[in-house]
């Protein structure tokens, strides 16, 4: 027998960590000279790998490195002041582990952020593994973090994804991992369906029975 799965992302899905991002991404346009994008355009930064934030949003490639060092160099001061744990994220940990399920953490957030991040508020005793990016400028997607994940644990199955952006969908897809989408994180209207979530939940309260459910353990 194996051992079902379940990879969730970390900002927008276990934590509500847009006003630390946001703010840092703010201070970053304001170290280069730049302009600083809107609100609605800073809380998009919340979720996808952070360098092609920059980029999309005004920021020149060629100063996309200098964006990013201002932008940690604020987050490490807000990262765990500016964050805090959904309610009823606990519950839904403790759920899945009942039943049996390995949890792993897979955020686009460098794993040496998000390591100390959960150890803070208490969520890494509560999963199995943390993945996340390199903290160097080699590329990282969503996908290869959702790889590095199903190499930790080949054995394990099914596998589901769960996060709130659509780069959680199409990076599981390309690693043929399905998503279910929680709409209390950052996503734009519609942005979850179209990307191909399976499902969608609205209640952090309903999500384990979900899990469970997809990955045929009730």
């Amino acid at each position: 027998m194996t051992t079902p799965l379940c990879l969730l992302d970390l900002d927008g899905t276990l934590m509500d960590s847009a006003p630390g991002i946001t703010a840092s991404a703010a201070q970053a346009y304001r170290a280069l000279g730049l302009e600083t994008p809107s609100d609605a355009v800073l809380r998009s930064f919340v979720g996808p790998p952070i360098t092609g934030s920059f980029v999309a949003h005004g920021v020149p490639e060629a100063r996309a490195t200098e964006a990013v060092r201002a932008y940690r160099e604020e987050f490490v001061t807000r990262m765990i002041a500016d964050n805090a744990v959904f309610d009823g994220i606990f519950d839904v940990l403790h759920d899945l582990r009942g039943a049996g399920v390995l949890l792993a953490v897979a955020t686009s957030k460098p794993v040496v952020y998000a390591r100390p991040i959960c150890d803070a508020f208490d969520l890494t005793d509560r999963v199995d593994a943390i993945f996340g990016a390199p903290l160097d400028e080699t590329p990282s997607s969503k996908a290869d973090v959702v790889a590095a994940a199903l190499a930790e644990f080949p054995d394990a199955g099914p596998v589901l994804m769960v996060g709130d952006r659509e780069h959680d969908v199409l990076g599981a897809r390309a690693c043929g991992v399905e998503t279910v989408g929680v709409t209390w994180g950052y996503a734009a209207q519609g942005e979850l369906e179209a990307a191909g979530a399976v499902e969608l939940v609205d209640d952090v309260r309903d999500l384990a029975a979900v899990v469970m459910r997809r990955l045929g353990t009730r």
